[in-house]
């Protein structure tokens, strides 16, 4: 009974056993076979769901059973699908109104339930692989860095956001975060093009959960300007991080298929991803 999707209890009346429930299958205490039959044949029920009928005293409880395989894969798919529908044109978050953010939560949670706990302890590797941003509800705060500290984008600095990757090896541990950016320059000089690389190590906690610890910065310029060497950025010593600036994280992987994730942060983010 772990698995039983719903359940609901009504009063004991045919008015009820007359609604337009799904076939049933009941067994029903206390009362005759061909009274049951009688209950049933009141209403032709199309067959679209498994549910048992069962009977106490005073009171008759629907216990609604898990569809096949293939419903439910069909189901989840039809869940992404909505995700990716409602997370589509945002400009990866820097877009969503409040409104936008609420349906793509929602969205997030109805997929997430129907598909059930991850868990990556027995397969890790679907992790592996370069996955792309496609939406952030951090970015909603049109800052780089989400709900911590970033720079602007579009207000104080000339600073456009390209896109977002996750590069992820599970052998090695790496998990970098690839941010491509352009950078605004006074009239004549064209903008400057370059992709920034922040190199972490990850680690799994319990079956879903990620904990990624920084390591280095690494820029290199694209473009026409793409002939010029990557360079380290200089790392801030840990004494003279802010609190919120630890240089280590966590997330927790909340759906995950061959070409789809959805994470939610530490600090409430929802992000998704597609492969890349």
């Amino acid at each position: 009974m772990a698995s039983l999707l719903q359940y609901s209890t009504l009063p004991l009346s045919n008015n009820h056993c007359s609604s337009s429930l799904p076939s049933l299958t009941c067994h029903l205490s206390k009362r005759s076979n061909r009274n049951t039959q009688k209950l049933l044949e009141k209403k032709k029920y199309h067959i679209k769901k498994s549910l048992i009928c069962q009977s106490g005293i005073d009171e008759l409880a629907f216990i609604e059973l898990p569809g096949t395989k293939e419903a439910k894969a069909e189901l989840i798919g039809s869940l992404k699908l909505k995700l990716l529908s409602a997370v589509s044109g945002l400009n990866r978050g820097l877009a969503a109104s409040e409104e936008d953010l609420k349906k793509a939560d929602a969205a997030a949670k109805e997929l997430e339930s129907c598909a059930g706990a991850v868990d990556l302890s027995a397969d890790l590797d679907k992790l592996q692989g370069r996955w792309k941003l496609i939406y952030s509800s951090a970015f909603s705060g049109r800052t780089l860095g989400g709900s911590r500290p970033g720079p602007p984008t579009g207000r104080l600095l000339p600073i456009t956001l390209g896109q977002v990757f996750q590069r992820i090896d599970v052998l090695s541990k790496d998990f970098d975060n690839i941010v491509e950016l352009e950078l605004g320059a006074p009239w004549p000089l064209p903008p400057a093009e370059l992709t920034a690389t922040l190199a972490h190590k990850f680690e799994l906690i319990g079956s879903s959960t990620i904990k990624i610890t920084f390591e280095k910065t690494t820029v290199k310029t694209t473009g026409n300007l793409s002939q010029l060497p990557p360079f380290e950025v200089p790392r801030i010593p840990d004494q003279l991080r802010p609190p919120s600036n630890t240089g280590s994280g966590e997330f927790e992987v909340t759906y995950i298929d061959s070409d789809t994730r959805v994470t939610r942060g530490d600090r409430g983010e929802l992000r998704v991803f597609v492969i890349s």
